[in-house]
């Protein structure tokens, strides 16, 4: 491999590592960080696609579709900030719910956030929310099984979605890959986004937590529509227009920070 060849992968290697952390990039702006011209963006965006690690679009490109990092792979990215989100999210779960936690990293965050001794039933096909559950002695668990699929890093087989059709939870804390307010909650994968709106629509309320990229990522599936039925925890620093357009929905916004300074905002006001 000649020097100019290593520059490029590693070039490409980063990338790849913003793509999968904002869901998209834009040419003109990856122009300006390497330094280097859109052309020379845009063949790197070019060779990525071939190999399918991106999916090109006008002005950048997005996460091929039908794709997702593998959860323990998530896991590990923004603690800090998943923690926050959590922290907020685990205060609208109250005492005797029944709640079902969909798969997701900010999802484990907000089960790590609840009281140890909280009374909840806890429906999860996940196992790695289970793993967190089992040890509470107040928490009646019900795992739904099935098949794990690696990447979502749960069950949303045929077996799961038979068991999940028998449960009717009082909230369900929904994983969205990507929420916008054209569209609502979406997700990166067209089983586990079946998986998610069969859990959505079968709870009273749903609650969803969202880091900031999530806000701009346009997944490919559909969840469910924004309504006043969602409720959606997002970060201090969210884009207020962003915000403004998704509680305009008809969805309530909290967004997370010190326990001091929660705010649940029940207007289109961000």
């Amino acid at each position: 491999m000649t020097a100019i060849d290593h520059l490029v992968s590693e070039r490409q290697a980063l990338i790849l590592s913003e793509l999968h952390a904002k869901g998209r990039v834009l040419a003109q702006k990856l122009a300006r960080d390497f330094a280097v011209s859109e052309d020379t963006v845009r063949r790197d965006l070019r060779e990525m696609a071939a190999r399918g690690e991106c999916e090109r679009v006008y002005g950048g490109a997005l996460l091929p579709r039908g794709s997702t990092r593998p959860l323990v792979e998530r896991i590990a990215e923004a603690p800090d900030r998943k923690a926050l989100l959590g922290a907020a999210a685990a205060t609208l779960i109250e005492e005797g719910m029944v709640v079902f936690f969909d798969a997701g990293s900010t999802n484990l965050a907000v089960v790590r956030n609840l009281p140890a001794d909280m009374h909840i039933t806890a429906v999860t096909n996940t196992p790695a929310i289970a793993a967190e559950l089992v040890t509470r002695p107040s928490t009646q668990l019900i795992l739904i099984g099935g098949k794990i699929d690696p990447a979502v890093g749960a069950a949303i087989d045929a077996t799961a979605l038979r068991q999940l059709d028998q449960i009717r939870p009082d909230l369900c804390l929904i994983g969205a890959c990507g929420i916008t307010a054209d569209h609502g909650l979406a997700a990166d994968v067209y089983e586990d986004a079946v998986f998610k709106r069969m859990a959505a629509a079968a709870a009273r309320r749903t609650l969803a937590a969202a880091t900031n990229e999530k806000l701009t990522h346009a997944a490919a599936f559909q969840v469910m529509p924004l309504s006043s039925s969602l409720t959606l925890v997002v970060e201090a620093d969210a884009d207020a227009a962003l915000v403004a357009g998704i509680a305009a929905g008809g969805a309530t916004i909290l967004r997370a920070g010190p326990a001091d300074t929660n705010a649940l905002l029940k207007s289109a006001t961000p």
